[in-house]
């Protein structure tokens, strides 16, 4: 009995490790269509233990950072990136996926370092522009924000990201009928984008167009679904009209949501 056990046992193991390099990549894919993400990174693992040489692990390694980016293994996904990027280091897509990380964890100029290599390659690639100029925005570098916004309508005068990106930045600079005229030009042309409905509303509240504002918030969370950011700017919304009580419950339905949590306790000792 204990003999049939152990040969049970080894014929097992052997199948499991006669799985080959493509058979346990093919496996991952079948994990992620299931949303199994710590089976399909395990099986990204397996195939480059198995493999550790391949040329392709590169590629690999890039699947494996944005599964971990999916778990909220932020550190783990960076080094992922990181080692691909050192095999591949003129790779546009691992650029921009590492650029996004570092952008995702506050890493502004190392992001826009990324950027700046792939953009030497692929000048005229316009999500990077666009995702550079935000970046620049956020360093309240509004000259080189505009130049990137600038290139992308220079590249293609009618693609969303360079209005959007002028939008944005007019509204930082105070310049609020600008921005508004831009996001109604824009909505008019894509009244379906909810992005822009949320942007204008961001405006509207900032010139104390609080009617507008919720009216546009409404819009987007009944006709496209809740989100957790449209729940905060109304509940602010609520408190600069010191309806405290639907402060706090927009703030616990973005809480519920999974917005920021120290973001979310602040705003709920305010709302007391």
């Amino acid at each position: 009995m204990r003999l049939a056990i152990l040969f049970i046992y080894m014929f097992l193991s052997s199948t499991c490790y006669a799985q080959t390099y493509e058979e346990l990549i093919n496996k991952s894919y079948d994990y992620l269509e299931k949303d199994d993400l710590v089976a399909s990174e395990e099986s990204l693992r397996a195939a480059m233990r198995l493999e550790p040489g391949n040329p392709h692990n590169y590629a690999l390694l890039s699947n494996l950072g944005t599964i971990q980016r999916r778990q909220g293994k932020r550190e783990e996904a960076l080094f992922s990136y990181s080692t691909a990027l050192s095999r591949r280091p003129q790779d546009i897509t691992l650029l921009a996926n590492r650029a996004s990380l570092y952008a995702e964890m506050g890493e502004t100029d190392k992001a826009i370092a990324d950027y700046n290599i792939l953009l030497l390659s692929e000048p005229e690639e316009q999500n990077a522009l666009y995702n550079r100029g935000i970046l620049f925005l956020q360093k309240k570098d509004f000259i080189a924000a505009e130049s990137d916004f600038d290139k992308i309508l220079e590249v293609n005068d009618k693609t969303v990201y360079g209005r959007l990106g002028h939008a944005i930045m007019e509204k930082m600079r105070g310049n609020y009928n600008e921005s508004e005229r831009i996001y109604n030009y824009l909505i008019n042309e894509m009244p379906k984008d909810w992005q822009m409905y949320e942007g204008r509303a961001e405006l509207y509240f900032m010139m104390g167009k609080n009617a507008r504002a919720k009216a546009d918030i409404n819009k987007v969370i009944i006709e496209s679904g809740p989100k957790a950011s449209l729940y905060v700017l109304r509940g602010k919304i609520n408190l600069a009209q010191y309806e405290k009580e639907a402060a706090l419950k927009d703030f616990h339905k973005a809480q519920e949501l999974g917005y920021d949590p120290a973001i979310i306790d602040e705003l709920l000792r305010m709302s007391k």
